[in-house]
C-alpha cells in the first residue's frame, strides 16, 4: 500500500446477492463493470452482513458494531448521533466525507459524520416501521408482501429509477467538483443505490438483456425451519401465491436491475478516469444484504440463509494491493477498521471500540481473520436470532427455535441441518457455549422489546398535530451556483472548466 492517503469511493447496492453475479459464478447476468473491477481487485468470496435488513446492516457497516451495540435493531430504530462511524473517523484524518443516495438513517441525525449529503433518502427517517414482538401474529401494512413478484416486469419509470438516477448524477457531479476543487483533502464518497431491491421492475433496455427461456429458476425445495415459516407469513406468501411466470419475470427483472447498477458503477468509474482521480482512488463495491429471489421458497431477506445474508465485497486499487480472491469469511463490520487503516489511521485507538477487524492483512495477502457474526432483531423474529460463521460451519441460534448447523463446504445450499447429527455433537456444544459467552439473549430480547414500545409511543405522539419530519432536506446555495453577479465571470468559467486552462 502506498503512503499517500488515498481517495475512497464506496459503491453500495441494495439487496444484491452474490449468487446472481458473474464474479461469483453466475453464467447469465450482465455486469462488465463489476467484472472489470474484480479483475483488478481483491474479491471476498465469503462476506456477510451483520444483519440481513437495510437499516441495521448499514448502521453496522458504518460503525463496525453489531446491531445489539448500535441499537439499530430494525428499519425504524434510531442510529444514535454519539456512535462514531467511518465518516467521523476519516473526517478526523482530514478527509472530505460525502454521501449520495440511500443510507437509511432513522432519527434526527441524518449525517453521521458526512460533511456533505447530496440527496435525501428513499426511505423515511421516522419510527413508523417499528415491529411489535408483543404481537407476533400481527402483520402491519408496511411489511413486504408478494406484490413485487406478482407485478414484476417492465416499466418506463419508477420511484427507484428516479432515486438512483439522481444519486448517480449527484455522485458524478461531486467527483468532478472534487477534481476541480482547490481543496486538496482526500475524499471519501459513498454512492448508495436502491436497486436491485424490489419492486422488480426495469426499463426495456435492461429487460432485453435476457430472454425468458434463459432465466434459471429457483431450485426445488422449501426452507422449513421455524423462522422461514414465520417469514412466509410476514410477507403473506402463502396467502398470495405466485405463478411460475411471475417468478420468472421477477428474476428477469432482478437480473436487469443488477445490469442497471453495473451501468451506474461504470459511469462512476469513467468519471474518476475523466477527472484524473482513478489512480489515487480505492473503489469498494458491496451491498447491504442479499435477496432470496425464490430460492428455498423464500423472497427478500430477513434470514441467515446464504441468499439473504451473504454480500458481494470487492476492493480495488491497482498499485496498492494485488488482485486476489479471499476465501475466509469476513463481515461488513470489518469495513470501519479497514477504512481507517487505508487512511493511515489506527482502528484500535483509545475511544474506538468496535466489533469488526481490519481486512488489511487480507488485502496484502498476509492472512487475516476468518469469522462473521450476525444478529437479527426485526420483523419476522419473535426473539433474537444470532449467527456465527467460521471455517466450514454456519451456526444459527434463537432461544425459541431449534438450532441450525450447516457445513457450507459440503452443503453450500444448506439442505442438511447437522444440529442433531451425533458426529457434530462437539461442534454444536462449542457453538452453544460461545453463544452463551457472547450474548445475554434474554437481556437483549428485553432491550429490543423495550425499544419497540418506546418508539411506538413516540411515533404515535409525533404523528399528531404539526409534524416536523426528520427526513434529510438537501440544500443547494443558489446564489453560489452557475453564473452570478457576485463572481468574476472569467475566474468563474476558468475554475469550472476541466481540464483547467492556462491563465493568460
Amino acid at each position: 500500500m502506498t503512503a499517500k492517503a488515498p481517495n475512497i469511493l464506496i459503491v453500495m447496492a441494495d439487496q444484491m446477492a452474490p449468487a446472481f453475479l458473474p464474479i461469483y459464478g453466475h453464467p447469465l447476468v450482465r455486469t462488465p463493470n463489476m467484472q472489470a473491477l474484480a479483475r483488478d481487485g481483491v474479491v471476498f468470496d465469503s462476506a456477510y452482513c451483520a444483519s440481513p435488513l437495510c437499516a441495521p446492516s448499514r448502521a453496522s457497516f458504518m460503525s463496525g458494531l453489531l446491531p445489539s451495540r448500535t441499537r439499530v435493531y430494525d428499519n425504524a430504530a434510531e442510529f444514535a448521533a454519539d456512535i462514531p462511524t467511518f465518516a467521523h473517523a476519516l473526517r478526523l484524518r482530514g478527509y472530505r466525507t460525502i454521501l449520495s443516495g440511500k443510507m437509511h438513517f432513522c432519527g434526527p441525525d441524518q449525517l453521521h459524520g458526512f460533511e456533505q449529503r447530496l440527496t435525501t433518502d428513499i426511505y423515511p427517517a421516522d419510527f413508523n416501521w417499528t415491529p411489535d414482538w408483543d404481537r407476533p401474529d400481527h402483520r402491519p401494512s408496511w411489511y413486504h408482501n408478494m406484490s413485487s413478484v406478482r407485478n414484476a416486469g417492465l416499466c418506463v419509470r419508477s420511484n427507484q429509477l428516479d432515486f438512483d438516477d439522481e444519486t448517480a448524477f449527484m455522485a458524478e457531479r461531486a467527483i468532478f467538483d472534487l477534481a476541480r476543487s482547490r481543496d486538496q483533502r482526500p475524499f471519501l464518497l459513498v454512492a448508495s443505490f436502491s436497486h436491485p431491491h424490489d419492486p422488480f421492475a426495469v426499463p426495456q433496455r435492461y429487460w432485453d438483456h435476457y430472454r425468458d427461456e434463459d432465466i434459471d429458476m429457483p431450485a426445488p425445495g422449501d426452507a422449513l425451519d421455524a423462522h422461514s415459516r414465520r417469514l412466509r407469513q410476514v410477507y403473506a406468501m402463502d396467502a398470495e401465491p405466485v405463478t411460475e411466470a411471475q417468478v420468472r419475470a421477477a428474476r428477469r427483472a432482478y437480473y436487469g436491475a443488477i445490469a442497471y447498477v453495473d451501468d451506474l458503477l461504470g459511469r462512476l468509474m469513467q468519471t474518476l478516469r475523466s477527472g484524473a482521480l482513478a489512480e489515487d482512488t480505492i473503489v469498494i463495491l458491496t451491498s447491504d444484504h442479499g435477496e432470496m429471489l425464490g430460492e428455498r421458497g423464500l423472497w427478500y431477506k430477513m434470514s441467515f440463509l446464504e441468499g439473504a445474508c451473504r454480500v458481494p465485497l470487492v476492493l480495488a486499487s491497482p498499485g496498492r494491493f494485488e488482485p486476489r480472491r479471499v476465501a475466509a469469511s469476513v463481515s461488513l463490520v470489518d469495513l470501519m477498521p479497514t477504512l481507517i487503516d487505508l487512511a493511515g489511521g489506527n482502528a484500535q485507538s483509545p475511544g474506538i471500540s468496535i466489533d469488526g477487524r481490519s481486512l488489511a492483512p487480507h488485502l496484502r495477502g498476509a492472512g487475516g481473520h476468518e469469522e462473521a457474526i450476525g444478529e437479527y432483531l426485526a420483523e419476522g423474529a419473535i426473539a433474537p436470532i444470532v449467527m456465527i460463521r467460521r471455517g466450514a460451519y454456519k451456526f444459527i441460534h434463537s432461544p425459541v427455535d431449534p438450532d441450525q448447523l450447516f457445513d457450507l463446504n459440503r452443503d453450500p445450499r444448506e439442505r442438511d441441518n447437522l444440529a442433531d447429527d451425533p458426529s457434530c455433537a462437539g461442534v454444536i456444544s462449542d457453538f452453544r457455549a460461545e453463544v452463551g459467552k457472547r450474548w445475554d439473549l434474554a437481556e437483549l430480547d428485553a432491550q429490543v422489546r423495550d425499544s419497540q414500545r418506546r418508539r411506538r409511543l413516540v411515533d404515535a405522539a409525533l404523528s399528531r398535530g404539526k409534524i416536523q419530519p426528520w427526513d434529510f432536506q438537501p440544500f443547494q446555495e443558489a446564489s453560489r451556483q452557475y453564473v452570478r453577479n457576485s463572481m468574476d465571470l472569467d475566474d468563474l468559467e476558468r475554475s469550472a472548466r476541466f481540464p483547467p486552462i492556462a491563465r493568460p
